[in-house]
């Protein structure tokens, strides 16, 4: 059985597991196992500071997605079957994998002091307007309609960690994720890491 008493604390102090489900009713069973599975992860990595887990039905694909946050990284995985138990399994499974390939370069990002810039991000208002379109089809165009631009509505600072390639790499995987955007520690410079269609991955960087 789990200790709810010991979620309850760990919840109070800023750790939490919650279990929601998307098109199915998540019943005290179904959260009890995976409660009882996630907390024994906690030997491998005890820097654990939320953990997100989603359960769907889709005609008979019982799935379970994963997103367990840590200081400075976060982890996303999913699995499917035909049984939600098994899912469960399947998804604690792939995060503990992930947990054991990167254990020694994550102690070493977590001992590491990081360095960090302010990137300024423009917020652009959605260029179209549905229920105008919707207007639309039944108006008559006009003619001579002007392109749509975006416009700016406001602008957000968000902290760029910077990081080695290595780092990066290890962060996009964690992710499951499909870009990493990130300051170089090696030359200072912007830098997106994306995976590649074949699983490799590409790193892009500006001229000069």
């Amino acid at each position: 059985m789990v200790d709810k008493n010991k979620f309850a604390e760990e919840e109070a102090q800023g750790y939490a597991i919650q279990v929601i489900g998307r098109s199915v009713q998540v019943t005290e069973a179904m959260k009890n196992y995976a409660w009882d599975k996630l907390s024994k992860m906690e030997r491998l990595h005890p820097h654990i500071m939320h953990v997100h887990v989603t359960m769907d039905i889709h005609k008979l694909e019982h799935s379970v997605e994963i997103m367990a946050k840590f200081q400075h990284f976060f982890i996303k995985v999913h699995a499917s079957s035909s049984d939600m138990y098994a899912s469960i399994d399947k998804a604690i499974e792939r995060l503990v994998a992930q947990l054991r390939r990167w254990k020694g370069r994550i102690q070493d990002y977590h001992r590491k002091k990081l360095s960090e810039v302010d990137m300024q991000v423009n917020v652009l208002k959605r260029p179209y307007d549905e229920l105008a379109e919707f207007n639309a089809e039944i108006a008559v165009a006009a003619p001579n309609e002007m392109p749509v631009i975006a416009e700016v509505i406001g602008i957000e600072t968000h902290r760029l960690k910077q990081l080695t390639q290595q780092e990066a790499l290890m962060k996009l995987d964690l992710s499951g994720e499909h870009f990493l955007l990130f300051r170089d520690e090696a030359d200072s410079k912007l830098k997106v890491i994306y995976r590649r269609p074949d699983g490799n991955y590409g790193i892009m960087q500006p001229e000069g």
